[in-house]
Formats: C-alpha cells, sequence, structure tokens
C-alpha cells in the first residue's frame, strides 16, 4: 500500500480495478481507490483542498482540483484518522494517480501533504 507523510500526515492509498463497471471495448476502465489520512502529529489539521494528477497508459495528464474530498473537509485531531473511497475512469487500462491535500493547522498555517503515487491497473490485462 503506497504511504507519503508529511509534517505528521500520513496518507496510504489502496486501488482496485472494477471490471463491472469498466468497458474495454469503448475505452472505458473503471477504479476506485481508498484513502486513509492519519493525523500522527500534536496539533489539529483540516484539509481544505485536494489536487489530483491523473496520468493515463497514453501518458496523457488530467488535474483535479477543488475543496475538501467526497464533500467534507474533515478536521482530524492528535491520532484521527478520516477514510474516504472514490472513483477514477480511464481511457487505458493503466495509469497512475498522485497529488497533494492542502492542510490547515489549528494557527492557521497551510501545508501541501503529500498522497502517494499508485498505480490503477485494470487486473485482466496482465499476463
Amino acid at each position: 500500500m503506497p504511504k507519503a507523510f508529511t509534517r505528521g500526515v500520513l496518507v496510504e492509498v489502496e486501488s482496485h480495478y472494477l471490471a463491472e463497471r469498466s468497458d474495454p471495448p469503448n475505452q472505458l476502465y473503471f477504479f476506485v481507490y481508498h484513502v486513509k489520512i492519519t493525523n500522527q502529529g500534536r496539533t489539529t489539521v483540516q484539509l481544505t483542498n485536494r489536487h489530483w494528477i491523473i496520468t493515463d497508459g497514453m501518458g496523457n495528464i488530467e488535474e483535479v482540483k477543488g475543496p475538501g474530498v467526497v464533500g467534507e473537509q474533515p478536521t482530524l485531531e492528535a491520532g484521527d484518522h478520516f477514510d474516504y473511497t472514490s472513483a477514477c475512469p480511464l481511457k487505458t487500462p493503466h495509469g497512475s494517480m498522485r497529488g497533494t491535500y492542502q492542510m490547515v493547522l489549528e494557527n492557521g498555517e497551510s501545508f501541501e501533504a503529500e498522497i502517494p503515487s499508485f498505480e490503477l491497473t485494470a487486473v485482466h490485462t496482465l499476463h
């Protein structure tokens, strides 16, 4: 499971291919990913924004920016974690995602917490 640690914030990601939501003849490969964000620091942090960089198997890059994750801007006290699941469609059976979360400390200081790079691979294409 890919992991990244930035200023007390641990981000772990796991991805899976969903064959039942995919349509390979029409270049649709559907992936879900589960993210666990843990505040291992000593101060409260809030996730305010996300920035994803999604790369397909042809090298095409799409950037997604926006407030929070799955409609939330979670606040994590020391020791808390927040889990969520989301999805990503691709036109190719392989790709990758990486990015950052903008985090704000209780004193108002903000920083970018790294989201580790992880692979999106349609299992049926591996031989």
